[in-house]
């Protein structure tokens, strides 16, 4: 088996991944499920040793791995959101706002001085200067006149990840970051930047294995697997086909292309936009969280269409009422996505690609020495859905192929800060596009906070390696069998 460190861009997802590994590993043994007062010491003794080696004693490290677990277990109930803050874990960052670095030289001409209007500026003995944070308002007026550029603007890792304004410091003695639920979109951006690990998406990987155990081998009722397209751009270290194996291995009883809902989707939104001449598009839950929390007058402009997790989906119940459908993929959102009332009853719950390693491992699979099974049921249109730009291909790729008559200028917002300039436009009626493919995250879902790793061009290359490979070259082709 590759070792772990290949697989992962941090020591952060790899921590993350090793108390995932165990939790699931414990539950497939266990006749009654993980109990963690039982299960805690078999937990924690894989991640802490007899020395500490990431914080300042074995008894905050053995802690902190509480917590992870507890999140292993799928979090704070009463949270209804899926990202949360381990606040013991949190190593208290210096608060954001301007600070004076050591580069100030102790001049005498004090422009800092003279700029604050809050006489938040003070001198020590040596003339170096120094900001009082109880007058300070962050205008930013003392670093605009710096002759050294000694004054900057700190962020906290998580906050200047988080461009909905969704973190800030606690006012207790903690300090820790806390999350506004009201303007989070659950992208886990914020999760991905925090150096320490403290902050962390909810995981339902019990529920899956519980689900896989009760199945009894998929004799009670079948459990679907449905695979994001990013996954063609994951697990380096084996080849897709045998990753599908690994799927079906654990206990699965199919694996379907997320691609093919992706393909329906594409198909459906071409039609809605010749209907009403713009939309917005609502593949990317954190996308479409956004534009109802941030600019809800645009939200009646967003695609009536699920999102191609949720439109397989659907697929696999209507055929199958007694079917169990787990998402897999890069998204922490699609956690949150399964709440909405139409959602819920179409996907029983949502793995991550770290989550997916994590299974795989807990069951002691080998990757490498798998046969290769195929997975071949979506389009090159569908199957790009999975980087930016991929879904505005697909919806001219549907319009050609309908023969719709239809004005079709798309804009592909490259993250959740082009997002918000496309939508700030359109409600202003000042955009000339007339349909905003949405990704929250930099590079599309190959940029997902669940990706094991994260290498924009070399990820994009691989899904669009994996697009050409389908058998079906239209999307016509493709959702045939659906019907």
């Amino acid at each position: 088996m590759a070792k772990t460190e290949k697989r992962f861009d941090t020591k952060v997802q790899e921590l993350k991944y090793k108390v995932l590994r165990e939790v699931a590993r414990i539950a497939y043994q266990s006749d009654n499920g993980f109990d963690m007062a039982m299960s805690f010491n078999d937990v924690a003794k894989v991640i802490v040793g007899p020395k500490p080696t990431m914080r300042c004693c074995i008894y905050k490290e053995r802690a902190i791995v509480g917590e992870r677990i507890k999140m292993a277990c799928g979090g704070d109930k009463n949270n209804p959101n899926v990202i949360e803050v381990i606040d013991i874990a949190c190593d208290e960052c210096p608060a954001s706002g301007y600070q004076v670095s050591q580069d100030c030289r102790g001049c005498i001409a004090h422009r800092c001085e003279e700029a604050c209007s809050r006489d938040a500026i003070y001198f020590d003995e040596n003339q170096k200067a120094h900001i009082d944070k109880s007058k300070c308002v962050n205008c930013g007026a003392c670093a605009k006149v710096c002759p050294y550029s000694a004054i900057s603007n700190y962020k906290r890792p998580c906050e200047k990840a988080c461009k909905v304004k969704a973190i800030s410091m606690r006012e207790d003695e903690s300090h820790a970051a806390h999350i506004n639920n009201d303007k989070c979109i659950s992208c886990g951006a914020c999760e991905y930047m925090c150096p320490f690990g403290a902050i962390v998406d909810k995981s339902f990987i019990l529920k899956v294995v519980d689900m896989l155990k009760k199945s009894d081998n998929n004799k009670n009722y079948k459990v679907y697997a449905v695979v994001a397209p990013s996954i063609s751009s994951q697990f380096r270290y084996a080849k897709l086909g045998q990753v599908i194996s690994a799927i079906k291995e654990i206990g699965f009883f199919s694996v379907v292309e997320a691609a093919l809902g992706a393909d329906l989707v594409a198909y459906k939104e071409a039609q809605e936009l010749a209907e009403k001449g713009f939309l917005t598009s609502s593949c990317c839950p954190a996308f479409v969280d956004y534009i109802k929390k941030t600019v809800p007058k645009m939200a009646e402009h967003i695609s009536s269409n699920l999102s191609p997790m949720a439109a397989i989906a659907e697929y696999i119940k209507q055929q199958d009422p007694t079917a169990k459908v787990v998402f897999i993929g890069p998204c922490t959102a699609k956690k949150k996505e399964i709440q909405d009332e139409r959602v819920a009853p179409l996907v029983d719950s949502v793995l991550t690609f770290e989550e997916l390693q994590a299974l795989i491992d807990s069951r002691d699979i080998d990757l490498q020495s798998l046969p290769e099974d195929v997975l071949d049921n979506a389009s090159y249109f569908g199957r790009i859905f999975a980087r930016s730009g991929g879904l505005a291909d697909a919806v001219r790729e549907s319009i050609a192929e309908q023969g719709l008559e239809c004005e079709y200028n798309p804009i592909s917002c490259d993250g959740i800060e082009e997002c918000r300039m496309a939508l700030l436009k359109a409600s202003k009626g000042v955009l000339k596009e007339n349909f905003i493919e949405g990704m929250a995250c930099v590079g599309g879902c190959i940029g997902g906070a669940g990706c094991l790793t994260h290498e924009a061009n070399k990820d994009k290359n691989e899904v669009d390696k994996y697009g050409k490979e389908a058998l079906e070259k239209k999307i016509t082709d493709a959702i045939r069998v659906l019907n």
